[in-house]
């Protein structure tokens, strides 16, 4: 699988039935770095708000809208 998403690109936290509690429905996190697959081929990204940085897989995120 490809990177859906590119470095620099705002995205946030899709809205999914469970959660780590790292983040908050709504954040807006920066895209700073594409990382490899994990084991099941999903993309994985680096990510960053004002609250901190951490990795997410590409289902845990959807494009922000900046409008």
């Amino acid at each position: 699988m490809s990177h859906s998403f590119k470095v620099g690109q705002h995205v946030r936290q899709a809205r999914i039935g469970y959660g780590d509690g790292k983040g908050t429905f709504g954040d807006t996190f920066e895209v700073t770095r594409l990382m490899p697959e994990d084991r099941t081929g999903e993309a994985c990204y680096r990510v960053k708000s004002k609250s901190g940085e951490r990795a997410v897989r590409e289902g845990e995120i959807v494009l922000a809208s900046m409008g």
